[in-house]
């Protein structure tokens, strides 16, 4: 049997008698709006003030706003897999990364994903935007010519129109759109393409409202029966391209100004939610796929869009992964609330199950726990998640005595980073275009005014982020206790195979 078969067969049989789900309840539509390096600094509810996000804000004044919600990872591939799954992405028995039409399926094969899920309980799913997870199989590479299958249909989606990485090709289904024939693409990726000319026609200041439209068209066609929309826009990941109409609209440069054009794609999706009357039946949920970027065009601006954390995007600080987290259902989530209950982006499948009626299979999103109580504001239960383990870049799955990556690992207030440094974007002196350390002009016990480790500072560091969220006081030789601990928990859950 093929790969692709097999996933289609799985998720619609497979999980038939387990997920015991009662279809005759009436189930909200669900749309997963997933930015595209967004800090937590970056919108105006949340402290931005170089720029104004008034209608990302509405949900915020017209349901939950999570303060201590986090990425599995620090850079966006890896955080995709777990959103999608429910696991924590090291946990892959191979590289957790995939750029290339040759790079295979992340999801493995009978692996459950968010949409198979809501499609078992009789959702319309669709994805438009950042796949960013693979297609084909490992002996079967792609290219960009082909049918890009294993791919989003196969996981689950009835519908896809996105692009592999970062506005490269578009794509709808399984196929390049535009793509002739009689003109293939021949080699590579971005500017190293060579053919498929029609192909690569779009102007990438014309991709937002290009992913915009098709999520409108989704969610119109799909109206007459609960439907699951994951949209994953480019905004704001760099190069910043805002469209023309956006131009010089903020205080942060192109920055800002692609912020408001997510503002505004947000702002019009629920607009029509209201024009269709589904908005009182729609869970909505905004967040991002990692911390923000301290480039030039936001900073010099003085905007810090991972403020008040220090670290960005790639790092194991606070910056690099924890992030905005919005939602909205109305009667059901109480308007204009904030809740400080540990999250993680891996928590969606058990919380989207729970929303559905269903019980995940034991072997399901091993690490995804139900937040559908701190939503609602309802007393936190005996299976509410406590502990969290974070990853800086992710590339690699975890090898103990590999430093490529630095880890770190959650309970409670406390987390214990377990290396020196941020883990990469910050830390590293070649990453352009991120600033670094003494640049953005961080604050660490462990560094030197100029940016680097004190010869002195500790191996590993522990933060207490109920008194110091800045990470910026290293309290590893204060607390040996507690650095023993978390160190045979992060053992345990790592040994464990799951969390949940």
């Amino acid at each position: 049997m093929r790969f692709e078969h097999f996933l289609v067969l799985f998720c619609a049989l497979g999980f038939a008698s387990q997920l015991g789900a009662d279809t005759s309840a009436t189930r909200p539509n669900i749309v997963l709006i997933l930015a595209d390096d967004l800090g937590y600094g970056d919108l105006s509810c949340q402290g931005a003030t170089k720029f104004k996000t008034p209608h990302i804000d509405r949900l915020a004044k017209e349901g939950v706003r999570l303060t201590d919600a986090h990425t599995p990872a620090g850079v966006c591939c890896p955080t995709r897999y777990g959103v999608m799954t429910g696991r924590y992405p090291w946990r892959r028995a191979a590289v957790t990364w995939a750029t290339f039409p040759s790079a295979p399926l992340l999801i493995e094969p009978g692996r459950l994903t968010i949409a198979a899920l809501l499609k078992q309980a009789g959702y319309t799913t669709g994805i438009v935007g950042k796949w960013h997870l693979g297609y084909g199989t490992r002996e079967h590479p792609l290219t960009w010519n082909d049918e890009l299958k294993p791919g989003p249909l196969e996981c689950g989606f009835d519908y896809f129109f996105g692009h592999d990485n970062n506005r490269d090709l578009n794509v709808e289904n399984h196929r390049v759109v535009g793509l002739d024939p009689n003109d293939p693409i021949t080699k590579g990726r971005g500017k190293g393409k060579s053919g498929g000319k029609a192909a690569r026609a779009i102007k990438i200041e014309n991709n937002a409202a290009m992913l915009h439209g098709k999520a409108l068209a989704f969610i119109e066609r799909s109206k007459e029966k609960p439907f699951f929309l994951y949209y994953a826009p480019n905004n704001i990941h760099t190069p910043l391209t805002p469209h023309a109409k956006f131009a010089g609209t903020s205080q942060a440069g192109k920055y800002g100004d692609f912020v408001h054009e997510l503002d505004w794609s947000v702002g019009e999706l629920l607009a029509r939610l209201d024009l269709l009357k589904l908005a009182d039946n729609t869970l909505v949920i905004f967040t991002s796929d990692n911390g923000g970027v301290y480039e030039k065009e936001g900073f010099g601006h003085g905007h810090r869009s991972c403020a008040p954390f220090n670290g960005q995007k790639g790092d194991v600080w606070e910056g690099g992964n924890r992030v905005p987290f919005l939602a909205r259902w109305p009667g059901r989530i109480a308007a204009g609330t904030t809740s400080a209950r540990l999250l993680c982006l891996t928590d969606m499948m058990a919380t989207f199950a729970a929303v559905t009626g269903q019980t995940l299979p034991a072997d399901a999103g091993p690490d995804s726990f139900n937040a559908l109580p701190a939503l609602l504001g309802k007393e936190q239960t005996d299976s509410a998640r406590t502990n969290l383990v974070m990853q800086a870049r992710a590339a690699a799955v975890f090898r103990p005595k590999q430093q490529e990556d630095i880890w770190a690992v959650r309970d409670g207030n406390w987390k214990l980073v377990m290396g020196q440094g941020s883990g990469y974007s910050t830390e590293k002196t070649d990453r352009a275009p991120y600033l670094k350390f003494a640049q953005v002009g961080m604050v660490n016990s462990d560094y030197t005014p100029d940016g680097q480790i004190k010869p002195t500072a500790p191996p590993m560091q522990l933060y207490d982020l109920a008194a110091d969220p800045g990470e910026t006081k290293n309290l590893y030789r204060e607390h040996p206790d507690i650095v023993a601990r978390l160190t045979k928990l992060f053992e345990q859950l790592r040994d464990a195979k799951r969390s949940r």
